[in-house]
């Protein structure tokens, strides 16, 4: 029985813009939508970071364009190429909305958005903690995204997509304008399913 969605994909191809047309779908459909995405910072058309965003509005750093100096007050700091991760940020936004959807009522129609667990997000143990609650809630589907394998594996993610209650879209340039209805039906069926 699926429960989950995970959208997959090369970077940019879409898939933060296929979750968040999903939830504007579906909105209206008395569903109740929380968690986060994860948008590009451009300044001057330069990409210079990420931020999360929750789905109310909510904005903080998730990663920026590190400095040569390699000053972090004291901190340990986060790499993923030319950004630095701000964990105490992301974790100060992102964990709470955990800590809401874990402990809703049983049978109401409830998705999760996780845009996305990827490398910048999993040098938080409590985050990937917090996916592994989650992802055994009861009382909550996800609707979330996915690095395409590449490299070394990461491991909660090749968790997530060998699941068997996890279906996994794998977005193209070719589908990203198609797929959306087939998502949609999913995510439906997966809450038709909990309540």
């Amino acid at each position: 029985m699926i429960k989950h969605v995970f959208l997959t994909g090369p970077p940019g191809v879409g898939k933060t813009t296929l979750v968040q047309k999903v939830c504007d779908a579906m909105r209206s459909a008395d569903v109740t939508f929380n968690g986060f995405y994860t948008e590009e910072v451009r300044v001057g058309g330069r990409r210079v970071g990420f931020d999360v965003v929750t789905v109310t509005g909510e904005r903080g750093h998730l990663s920026r364009v590190g400095n040569e100096s390699g000053a972090s007050a004291g901190r340990r700091e986060y790499r993923v190429g030319q950004y630095v991760v701000d964990l105490p940020s992301f974790e100060s936004l992102a964990l709470p909305l955990f800590r809401q959807v874990t402990g809703g009522a049983e049978g109401s129609r409830r998705v999760f958005v996780i845009d996305e667990i990827g490398k910048m997000e999993l040098f938080s143990q409590a985050f990937i903690r917090a996916v592994r609650q989650t992802l055994d809630c009861r009382s909550c589907s996800i609707l979330g995204t996915i690095p395409i394998p590449k490299g070394r594996p990461l491991g909660l993610v090749e968790e997530v997509r060998g699941r068997p209650d996890v279906k996994v879209f794998t977005i193209t340039k070719e589908n990203r304008n198609s797929i959306l209805p087939e998502i949609v039906s999913t995510l439906q069926q997966c809450l038709k399913q909990a309540s």
